[in-house]
C-alpha cells in the first residue's frame, strides 16, 4: 500500500503535546485496520448504533469510525471546547498551522478520521479525506463539497450515465450523515468526561446540515471570481 501521510501535532493549554500520525491509503483514501485487539466497550457497533446502519453486528463487532476515533479520546477528556490549542498539520505538500479552539481543531481531526474510517456512510467523503484541508471555513467547505460531488458526476458521465450538474441530489447524499453524527456523539459521551470531544461532532454536524442545504447560496458569493472562466469561448 502507498501511504498518504498527514500528522496532527496539538500543543495543549498544559503545554502536553499530542501527535497522530494518520496513514491513508494513496488510491482509496482509507486508513487501515485498527491493530487494538481489545477496543473499549463504547465501540461496540450495539452501542449507539447509528440509525440506518448497513453493518451487521454478527460479522461486525466493532464500530469502525469509533474504534479509530477511540485513540483520539486519550489525552482529551479533560480539555473543553473553548480551551485554545495550537496544531500543527503536516502532510507531503505543506504544513498548516493554526491557533483555535479545541473543538474546532478537533473536528478537523475527526473528521478526517471519520472519513477514511471503513464506516459505509462516510465513506462518500473520501475524496475529501484525499485532499485534505484542515480548518477550512464555511466558504472553502462549499467550494470543496461542490468540486468533490462534480468530479463524481463527471465520472458518472464518462461511464454512460447521467450526471446532475445541478447538484440537485446533493442534499440526499448527505442525508445520512445526521444520524451518524447523532450515534457518534452518543457514543462519545460515554467515553469523555469533557465537552471538546463531543461539540467537535456537533460541530461537523452543522456543516454537513448547512452545507447541502445553502451550497447554491454560497457558491454564488465566490461566482464573480469565475468571471473570465465563464466568458471564456472554446477554442
Amino acid at each position: 500500500m502507498s501511504a498518504l501521510k498527514t500528522t496532527y501535532r496539538f500543543a495543549l493549554p498544559d503545554s502536553r503535546e499530542r501527535v497522530f500520525d494518520l496513514q491513508l491509503d494513496r488510491d482509496t483514501a482509507q486508513l487501515p485496520s485498527p491493530t487494538d485487539p481489545n477496543p473499549p466497550a463504547w465501540t461496540e457497533l450495539p452501542f449507539h448504533q447509528c440509525a440506518g446502519c448497513p453493518l451487521d453486528k454478527e460479522k461486525t463487532r466493532h464500530c469502525p469510525a469509533a474504534v479509530h476515533l477511540s485513540s483520539v479520546i486519550d489525552g482529551f477528556t479533560d480539555l473543553v471546547s473553548y480551551d485554545t490549542v495550537r496544531v500543527t498539520v503536516e502532510s507531503e505538500e505543506r504544513a498548516v498551522v493554526a491557533t483555535l479552539s479545541a473543538q474546532q481543531a478537533l473536528a478537523s481531526l475527526m473528521g478526517l478520521i471519520m472519513a477514511s474510517s471503513g464506516c459505509p456512510r462516510t465513506a462518500i467523503f473520501r475524496p475529501m479525506a484525499r485532499f485534505h484541508l484542515p480548518f477550512s471555513n464555511e466558504s472553502e467547505t462549499a467550494y470543496r463539497v461542490a468540486a468533490m460531488y462534480l468530479v463524481a458526476q463527471h465520472f458518472k458521465a464518462r461511464a454512460g450515465g447521467t450526471a446532475d450538474l445541478n447538484l440537485d441530489n446533493l442534499e440526499s447524499v448527505y442525508h445520512g450523515m445526521h444520524s451518524v453524527n447523532r450515534g457518534m456523539a452518543q457514543r462519545l459521551r460515554a467515553a469523555s468526561r469533557q465537552d471538546a470531544i463531543v461539540n467537535a461532532i456537533v460541530l461537523l454536524d452543522v456543516y454537513s446540515s448547512l452545507v447541502p442545504s445553502a451550497i447554491h447560496e454560497i457558491l454564488d458569493e465566490i461566482k464573480p471570481a469565475f468571471a473570465a472562466l465563464l466568458a471564456a469561448e472554446p477554442s
